[in-house]
């Protein structure tokens, strides 16, 4: 959808994408590999590699005949990408990539990941934004250490440590200008935090819906449960909480596709919708009693991703640092 019509895409903008993303979770389909294939990846390739890689890679992509992940995530680095730890140096026209990603997701589903590596030292620019190169992996070549990570919420990708031990890239690995990828990446992070937003909003009102239709037709004593406030309160303050976040999504997504500034709106968003599917998760879980436990209902499942959405890709708590700092002009405190 974020990819040009001239390379296979449909030249769409993040609006679409979200409200795509959005309308599967709210069938209960919340697909994560969307929050990085479609939505990081393959736009920073349209944007910034060469034609020659344009051609022959995205066609490919945007049929869905190959599959594209991302890898940014590390063990020791969080949030703070100047702690990044893999690394890549160059020997005569050769990269030796070195390091490790952690939660890297759908590896086993795709046939190239996007790598985010350090190539110059801190100490070799004076720009804490240079330094970083994006590299294209063949993730079917030879070389190349996966081990499958141990989750306990129950999802439909796996997740993946990949391990790099002076793996050998030519130049044609490189995405965009060498040291300069955090110049593709930042927008791509909006973009994720819109994206992570459509799917919490749409898990929202898949839970609301499932604890609406099991409180009207669920009897005790002499009606139904949705008949009583303490049941009725909780679902409708759970409704209001969805909409009004998915309001904030399409603002965000507005901007953003304007060529706007979207930072602020982007991270309310995403803030305000992981709260919100939290709120209609726990909801339909009391609602729905013991039976909510069960596979049969398709409750329990859906709220554990509900809940790793307040953490993950951008923690609730980052989320308002950046606010405070940005949007309320308070001192930095990260």
């Amino acid at each position: 959808m974020l990819v040009p019509e001239a390379y296979g895409g449909a030249g769409l903008g993040v609006t679409e994408m979200a409200l795509l993303i959005e309308g599967l979770a709210e069938q209960g389909l919340p697909l994560f590999l969307m929050l990085t294939g479609p939505s990081i990846a393959m736009p920073a390739i349209a944007g910034f590699a060469t034609e020659q890689q344009k051609t022959t890679l995205l066609p490919d992509l945007c049929s869905g005949e190959k599959k594209i992940c991302f890898a940014i995530t590390e063990a020791d680095v969080g949030a703070n990408i100047s702690r990044l730890k893999t690394s890549a140096k160059l020997d005569g026209d050769t990269w030796y990539l070195s390091g490790q990603k952690n939660f890297t997701s759908g590896v086993d589903a795709c046939d190239y990941v996007l790598v985010l590596a350090r190539t110059l030292t801190p100490e070799q620019t004076a720009n804490r934004n240079h330094g970083y190169t994006l590299f294209l992996i063949d993730l079917h070549r030879d070389k190349l250490d996966k081990h499958e990570l141990d989750i306990a919420i129950p999802m439909p990708l796996k997740e993946f440590n990949l391990f790099f031990d002076d793996l050998p890239l030519g130049p044609e690995s490189v995405i965009g200008e060498p040291h300069m990828a955090m110049m593709a990446l930042y927008p791509t992070m909006n973009v994720e935090r819109i994206t992570t937003t459509a799917m919490s909003c749409g898990m929202g009102r898949y839970l609301t819906r499932k604890g609406v239709t099991y409180a009207k037709t669920r009897v005790v004593f002499d009606g139904p449960i949705g008949a009583y406030q303490a049941v009725q309160h909780p679902l409708a303050e759970a409704h209001t909480q969805v909409e009004m976040a998915h309001l904030m999504m399409l603002k965000a997504a507005a901007q953003f596709d304007a060529g706007e500034k979207a930072d602020e709106a982007a991270n309310m968003a995403k803030y305000a919708s992981a709260e919100a599917s939290m709120l209609a998760a726990e909801a339909a879980l009391q609602v729905h009693g013991g039976n909510g436990y069960t596979p049969e209902y398709d409750i329990y499942d859906i709220y554990q991703v509900c809940r790793l959405l307040r953490s993950a890709p951008v923690s609730r708590e980052r989320a308002l640092c950046f606010i405070a700092e940005r949007g309320l002009g308070l001192p930095r405190s990260y």
